[in-house]
């Protein structure tokens, strides 16, 4: 019902209550939308026209709605939650109306507040349930309705409003959803400050600003900050006045908070800046324009020095310095909105703009800076969290290279951000990789930087601070886990810092941390030298006067001997140096030692409560260590052994030390050296004498005795080549003294391993003294009356007590002891049989020299292994309740399945070596009967089943022996062969994730697929072998392309089987080397195979190289032996293989050719699949590689196959579209082929008798094998004819309309008419005439105009350039033809990616190399080498100049949401625009006629950037449109917009003509004027017309003026926006003085 007729129906009606009734609706009943819309009209029309008694009248009526009818509704909305419907919504706001109508026509205060204490328990609930609603009370967003229709009578009950504020900005805290947070916001927090008197405002912000400091303070997370920086851009209308005209009277404005003098405000802006909420990043960016802004205005002094309490203001104004301040702020303002951006190419042009800024930071004004760094920090941390790495990496260097660290002031406040954000994004291993102009091996650039930052940030800190800041970096580096690259270049810094006391006993707890948790999944090098760089920086930064000696080796001994801290290495040396510089110098241990090791370490510690040297301290040390309670307890445990280590540690630096001291006083040698460690370790000693003959030896000093004989044995090895075992004194003392406690010790391990050893922590006792062994076997075989000991009576009787153990009888009930002593008796045979095999020819390293080599008895242990049954032979678990249990075997018993699997670990290991000792045929058993042999099919069948029962890491022993069993096998069990390489492949497959197991299994599998008996199989012979193997070759090579050296191990073996290097084997074996010829796909494979793109692995590898490249400075180099995981590794190993062919041998022959086929079809695929490729892609460094190895193969190859084969494909290769580097190399093959070939020269000139167009610059490469001509006439018969040709050729070409194609043809043509000798021969001939007649004046006009006429453009620069190019300048192609420059200088100076230059020493380094006096390693002549890169296409690359301060640079912001949600559109887009003090003028633009949603929301940008007052749209659904908004960019968030559709224009524009608007519409007529000449005026309307058929004619009628775009194309029209936008564009222009910020009624 419309309201004029309810008007009407009133004003004729004067019984109120009657029409009342007649509109209500029943109170049970759910009332339609347009019944409640009445009732409220009807409402608002007796408010108008009744008088106080009739409204008196109509008082309980109108409660009566309130409470019986309008709060049960909402109360129903709430409890269904209707309105999140549209019409419940549409339902909820007509009911608010219909309720703010009844309290306007009521008049009671009573009713007011008590609706308001209904609402404001629906606050006071989530307050007080942590965001939960209470049941019967109103839904937040129903209250928040409400609550807004009730404040504009609540204004005067300050105390209410008060209690309401404090329970909005709690439901702002607790509530989740941010939308409902933004309607509370505008709906209620804007409606109160809007309703309430100035004083009582000023009252509310000042407690509102107060709750949010101290929430911020209370709880500081990104959650609090965003929520808190929505509040204050709510009410920054308040805070921060957008102008004078619009600040408080004087007399309130004292009681207003000014949040500019709070240190926490500016906490919180700065929190913002550096969000990660980009919406929380612009409020704060806001905030912070606006108090800038504001300052600006009223230019007076804010903040001084300091504030009262001492506290530091990191916001101050200086009237004074109002001019750098305001240009600090404008740029400040600038980086932070363009980091916004994602694109370096927007950033960077701004990133020079923070010098500015560094700069004004530290300018200082009354002793403080004038702008506080901490500011700076926020430009850095932002652009660290930048999603572009370019921006985080820029913002690094910048951070690096920042010189204002040098300032003490300043580098105490940037510490807490060094240490936190900036370690931070040290972490992002994506920094480090190498730039542009570093060689691959090089230290990046961040890690020279970081080097150099971290000493001259430690040196500007005062000293007082250096230590904790150091100490705060090191728990950083230790308190979460850090990449391997990170970590080994943080630590590089670190040990670059000069040396000073810095670390006390904290900072070598938390170095530890970093060794024991940080590192333990890193790559074994870069951990290695990772260690070796932090040990580097304690020695040098540790305040020896705060820590003891038991601190330092808790320290030290987390550095492994195998990774880092070796002897006879550069660390060892430094350590034991810093040992005697600080001898004595250590803070002796008082009472229970150090705090920060374990209880044990600590009362090892206490024991040394003197300590003050190294000597006292091992002393002591040995003395507790040997120190055990007496107990005949024989099941205890085996004692930890960290002890032993870090004594062994402790006794062999003690003895290096005094042996370098000894040197230096004069005194020294084995002989005293030895006496001194023979009294230092006189108990220990002792101990092992007792080991045989005292019985009553506690086991657990005897354990303890023997692991620290086993650490000294492997710790007192060095590994460096110059230093031997023999001639190292200390290791000579203590091999000294070892072998005279070596019988002891061997009969007391040999009675224990004899059957004492009978529970089940005895297994883990039992595998060190099998260490212990084979130490002593390794050690001492040599010696003659110890060898023939060990050989006569020692091992047979140990060897023989072992399989007496194993043929006990099985028990009924297995137990603990006969389990335990089979386990045992079987581990000592396999160790047993490991020592005798460890000369066979499986590749493994031999423990002894050959002439001590330790043999078995053969015969028993093929007795014991020729049972069927003993295959496989399986531990059985002892049950738990046997009566020999002990107690603490229970947990043990649990990992029993692992002892279980080592048994059958051990059987294996067995197995392979009596196979081994068998010879290549096995056993020469064929039954399978009772007591005989199980023949290899048994024994294969037996290892399948083994892979299935072991765990993975454990197969190694049983791919070795199937490697031994399947040749055999091979052509009689074709299926089980099958199956045995398939289940071994898929084992390996497994293991790939463990890289400790990975290689190892790795290398036997290859052994065992990849033997030559499978390799030398046909087709015919075995099928589904054959396929099997070639299937996993393709999945061989499909793991090399993501693990680097797996393709290594395969090619390795493959080359060795068929053309061994050994010495001895029949390297000429056809049989052998005939299967070469059926497995070309691994040969092509190999000489294709490179560097793939896996960014994160190429950075390892890169970082490997630089450390393997710091040499024996480097500890770990000589710690940790070669991976030989180098990807170039394949090609150089395929290349040494192929330089040993020899062309005579006709198999050589064959395969060197079908080789040489498969790279030309593998050439020709690439050429013709992809006619232009990028420069160092995929496809072009393979095609380089296949003309590398054409390149080497080439003299080896028959004259007929290279004329028939290699010429033509040259030819037909150079017509193709080639990368420089491929260019070169077909260009260099096509000048030897015709060398050696002259006859076949004629090939070579028909390739200038094709289509020129169709050549186009391809013509180039044939031109550039002229230039070299002087190569090719010595060898030609008709020299003169030939000459001529050339010179005919070369003329030709020069008249090219292609400016290379003259360029080359001129340098070709000068080069051939150079020839002297060539020319003065045809000058001869012709009797001293000229033989070209006419044509050399034209050669010599061609030549002179070249020489002088190329002065354009960049023409003389490319005429100068190309003949200084090397490859036309200093390159022979005979003289410099060696394996250098075809893999080396070519691939270097063609720009060729550095990881594609393979240098000679790899060539040479590679012993099976053949070095051929036609090809050799390395180019004799220095020249080419000396040559730098460059190419004479390449354009001028000057260096940029640095931009000017005030350069333009784009500035183009996302834009960004305040959320506020889509409560009244076009107020909230009139708020937003207000808040930011937007300018906006009074053109209207009426775009009801268009319906593209493109150029709808094209308009709408283009009419928000102008600064329209408002655009109508046929249908507000436009706004949702996803087209509409890719155009739009957010833009209707800010320009209010309205609904008219095109059947109501008429009335609309009829009705703005009426408000003084001026109709103007875009539209070629009669009388349009031009835009150009029309003056718009202040208030006009612009309508445009439809996409087709522009503005109706009905609509011309209603226009004041029509205005047309001048043109002068032929095109009629121009598109609709862009029509709009030059309009509004021109209205701009004109009327860009007189805008203002005001609100435009729609």
């Amino acid at each position: 019902m419309s309201s004029l007729l309810i008007n009407e129906f009133v004003a004729k009606w004067s019984n109120s209550d009657t029409i009342l009734d007649s509109f209500l609706w029943s109170a049970e009943s759910w009332p339609d939308l347009e019944r409640v819309e009445a009732v409220h009209i009807l409402l608002e029309a007796l408010n108008t026209r009744s008088s106080e008694e009739k409204r008196n009248e109509l008082s309980a009526k109108i409660r009566a709605l309130i409470w019986e009818r309008c709060t049960p509704l909402l109360m129903q909305i709430s409890e269904n939650a209707l309105h999140k419907s549209e019409p419940g919504a549409k339902m909820l706001h007509s009911l608010c109306r219909l309720l703010s109508s009844c309290l306007a026509l009521l008049r009671d205060s009573r009713e007011v507040e008590k609706l308001a204490l209904m609402t404001l328990s629906v606050f006071q609930s989530f307050e007080q349930h942590d965001g939960t609603q209470t049941k019967g009370q109103f839904d937040m967003e129903v209250a928040v309705e409400v609550l807004a229709v009730l404040l504009p009578l609540l204004s005067g009950d300050l105390d209410l409003l008060v209690k309401l504020t404090s329970c909005i900005l709690s439901a702002v805290k607790v509530l989740s959803d941010d939308a409902l947070v933004s309607k509370i916001l505008v709906r209620v927090l804007f409606t109160l400050l809007h309703c309430v008197d100035d004083r009582s405002r000023g009252d509310i912000l000042q407690r509102t600003w107060q709750d949010l400091c101290v929430y911020h303070e209370r709880e500081k997370n990104a959650l609090v900050t965003a929520r808190t920086l929505l509040c204050l851009t709510a009410v920054s209308d308040y805070l921060f006045p957008p102008s004078l005209e619009m600040s408080f009277p004087t007399d309130l404005t004292n009681g207003l908070p000014d949040p500019r003098w709070s240190q926490s405000f500016w906490a919180i802006i700065q929190s913002g800046l550096t969000h990660r909420d980009n919406v929380a990043r612009k409020r704060a960016l806001y905030l912070l324009k606006k108090c800038v802004a504001l300052t600006e205005i009223e230019n007076t002094e804010l903040g001084s020095s300091a504030s009262p309490d001492g506290e530091i203001y990191f916001f101050r104004w200086i009237p004074s310095k109002s001019q750098v301040l305001q240009t600090f702020w404008q740029d400040y303002v600038l980086v932070m909105e363009t980091l916004e951006e994602n694109q370096i190419h927007v950033v960077r042009p701004v990133l020079n703009r923070i010098n500015a800024l560094i700069e004004t930071t530290a300018i200082k004004e009354n002793d403080a800076a004038l702008v506080h760094p901490s500011w700076l920090l926020c430009v850095y941390q932002r652009m660290f969290h930048s999603e572009n790495k370019a921006v985080m990496r820029e913002g690094v260097y910048h951070l690096l290279e920042l010189q204002l660290l040098r300032s003490p002031a300043f580098a105490i406040t940037f510490s807490q951000f060094i240490v936190g954000p900036f370690m931070d994004v040290l972490s992002e291993s994506s920094l480090y990789q190498r730039t542009a102009n570093q060689m691959i091996g090089d230290c990046p650039d961040v890690g020279l930087k970081l080097q150099a930052f971290l000493v001259n940030f430690f040196g500007s800190l005062p000293q007082e601070s250096k230590g904790p800041v150091l100490l705060q970096m090191i728990h950083r580096l230790g308190s979460r886990h850090w990449c391997a690259v990170p970590l080994l270049f943080l630590s590089q810094a670190l040990a670059s810092l000069p040396a000073c006391p810095l670390l006390g006993p904290q900072g070598l707890q938390a170095l530890r941390e970093v060794l024991r948790c940080t590192m333990i999944t890193h790559q074994v090098l870069l951990r290695g030298a990772a260690q070796c760089f932090l040990l580097h920086s304690a020695l040098c930064l540790t305040d020896v006067e705060s820590v003891n000696l038991e601190e330092v080796f808790n320290f030290l001994v987390h550095f492994r001997p195998e990774e880092s801290l070796c002897r006879g290495t550069a660390l060892w040396d430094e350590v034991c140096e810093w040992f005697v510089k600080n001898e004595r110098a250590f803070r002796p241990a008082v009472g229970g030692g150090s705090d920060t090791g374990t209880p044990q370490e600590g009362e090892l510690a206490s024991t040394a409560t003197d300590v003050g040297s190294l000597q006292t301290y091992t002393w002591h040390r040995l003395h507790a260590f040997l120190t055990v309670p007496a107990s005949a307890e024989q099941m205890e445990r085996l004692p930890d052994s960290g002890e032993a280590e870090l004594l062994a540690l402790a006794v062999l630096l003690w003895a290096d030390v005094e042996e370098k001291r000894g040197g230096e006083e004069g005194r020294g040698g084995q002989g005293a050296t030895q006496q001194a460690l023979e009294r230092l370790l006189l108990a220990w000693l002792e101990v092992l004498r007792r080991l045989s003959t005292n019985l009553y030896l506690p086991l657990r000093k005897s354990d303890k005795s023997l692991q620290l004989l086993l650490y000294l044995l492997q710790v007192r090895r060095t590994r460096t080549a110059t230093q031997t075992n023999t001639a190292d004194a200390v290791s000579g003392a203590v091999r000294g003294l070892v072998l005279s406690v070596v019988e002891p010790v061997q009969n007391f391990i040999a009675r224990r391993l004899s059957g004492e050893l009978q529970e089940v922590c005895d297994v883990e006792r039992a595998a060190l003294y099998l260490a212990v062994l084979r130490e002593l076997l390794q050690e001492f075989g040599g010696v003659p009356w110890y060898h023939g000991n060990m050989q006569q009576s020692f091992l047979p009787a140990l060897c023989a007590s072992s399989l007496r153990m194993l043929r006990e009888p099985a028990e009924q009930v297995p137990s603990v002891c006969g389990q335990v002593q089979r386990a045992v008796a079987m581990a000592v045979l396999s160790q047993l049989c490991e020592v005798a095999g460890s000369e066979a020819s499986n590749g493994s390293l031999s423990l002894a020299a050959p002439s001590h080599h330790f043999s078995l008895p053969l015969a028993p242990l093929r007795h014991h292994f020729s049972l069927p049954q003993h295959l496989n032979q399986a531990l059985l678990k002892p049950t738990t309740t046997a009566s020999d249990a002990a107690p603490d075997d229970a947990p043990l018993l649990r990992h029993w399945g692992r002892v279980a699997a080592r048994f059958i670990r051990d059987q294996w290991s067995c197995l392979g070596f009596l196979q081994r000792a068998a010879g290549p045929q096995g056993p020469r058993v064929e039954g399978q009967g009772e007591g005989e042999a199980p023949g290899p099919l048994v024994v294969l069948q037996a290892a399948v089943e083994a892979l299935s029962l072991l765990p993975s890491d454990l197969v190694l022993p049983v791919l070795d022996c199937m490697a031994l069993l399947l040749p055999q096998m091979v052509l009689r069990e074709e299926s089980q062969c099958v199956e045995a390489v398939s289940l071994s492949w898929r084992v390996v497959q497994g293991l790939s994730g463990n890289a400790h197991d990975f290689w190892p299994a790795l290398q036997a599998f290859v052994r065992l697929a990849f033997h030559r008996a499978v390799l030398e199989l046909t087709q015919d012979q075995a099928p589904t072998l054959t396929s099997t193997v070639q299937q996993i070759v393709c999945e061989l090579m499909e793991l090399s392309e993501v693990r680097s050296g797996v393709f290594n191990i395969l090619i390795s073996h493959c080359c060795h089987t068929w053309l061994p290097s050994d010495p001895g084997s029949d390297a000429g074996d056809g049989e052998r080397f005939s299967s070469a010829l059926s497995h070309l796909d691994i040969l092509t494979k190999a000489c294709l195979h490179g560097p793939v793109f896996r960014r994160d692995q190429r950075l390892i590898q890169e970082v490997q190289m630089y450390v393997e490249q710091l040499g024996d400075q480097c500890a770990a180099n000589v710690a940790i032996s070669s991976d030989n995981r180098d990807e170039q590794f394949p090609r150089v190993c395929v290349l040494a293989f192929l330089s040993h062919l020899q062309p005579t041998n006709q198999m050589h022959r064959q395969l060197m050719e079908e080789l040489v086929l498969r790279l030309i079809e593998k050439d020709r695929g690439i050429a013709q699949a992809k006619a232009r490729y990028y420069s160092n892609s995929l496809q072009h460094r393979t095609r380089n590689r296949v003309w590398q190895s054409l390149l080497l193969l080439l003299p080896k190859l028959r004259r007929e196959f290279v004329v028939d084969t290699l010429l033509g494909y040259a030819c037909e290769a150079g017509f193709s579209s080639n990368q420089a580097s491929v260019k070169y190399l077909i260009e260099w093959s096509l000048l030897l082929v015709l060398h050696s070939n002259p006859t076949h020269m004629q090939r070579f000139w028909d390739c200038f008798s094709g289509d020129q167009e169709k050549t186009k610059t391809s013509i180039c490469t044939f031109l550039s094998v002229l230039v070299h001509m002087d190569v090719l006439l010595p060898r030609l018969e008709d020299k003169v004819g030939q000459w001529r040709r050339a010179l005919e050729v070369c003329l030709q070409w020069c008249f090219s309309h292609n400016f290379s194609v003259r360029l080359y043809a001129l340098l070709a043509l000068k080069r051939v008419w150079g020839l002297e000798g060539v020319r003065a021969e045809a000058r001869g001939a012709m009797g001293g005439s000229d033989p070209l007649g006419g044509l050399a004046t034209v050669i010599q006009a061609c030549l002179a105009q070249a020489e002088t006429a190329q002065n354009t453009g960049n023409a003389m620069r490319n005429w100068s350039r190309i003949q200084e190019h090397f490859f036309f300048g200093v390159f022979h192609p005979l003289k410099d033809y060696s394996v250098e420059t075809i893999f080396y200088t070519f691939p270097r100076l063609s720009d060729l990616a550095d990881d594609e230059w393979i240098p000679p020493w790899k060539f040479e380094k590679m012993a099976t190399f053949s070095v051929d006096l036609s090809l050799p390693v390395r180019n004799p002549r220095a020249d080419l080498g000396r040559m730098q890169p460059g190419d004479w296409i390449q354009q001028d690359r000057g260096e940029l100049e640095q931009e000017e301060h005030w350069a333009e640079v784009q500035k183009k912001i996302t834009a960004w949401r305040l959320s506020f949600q889509e409560q009244e559109p076009h107020l909230a887009a009139q708020q937003r625009a207000l808040r930011l003090g937007k300018l906006t003028s009074a053109l209207l633009v009426v775009a009801s006629l268009i319906d593209k949603p493109t150029n709808l929301g094209g308009l709408c940008r283009t009419c928000e950037i102008f600064g329209a007052s408002g655009l109508v749209l046929d249908s507000l659904r436009h706004v949702s449109d996803k087209q509409f908004q890719a155009l739009s960019v957010s833009s209707e968030l800010w320009l209010p917009m309205m609904e008219v559709k095109p059947c109501e224009l008429s009335s609309f524009l009829q009705a703005k003509k009426a408000e003084g608007y001026c109709i103007v519409g875009v539209e070629q007529t009669a009388n349009s004027q031009s835009l150009q000449e029309y003056s718009f005026p202040q208030k006009t309307l612009l309508l445009l017309g439809n996409e087709r058929e522009g503005i109706p004619a009905n609509l011309l009628q209603l226009l004041d003026v029509c205005v047309e775009i001048p043109q002068q194309g032929v095109t009629r029209s121009l598109n609709v926006h862009v029509s709009a936008a030059l309009l509004v564009w021109e209205y701009t222009r004109q009327h860009l003085h007189s805008r203002h910020p005001a609100p435009v009624n729609l």
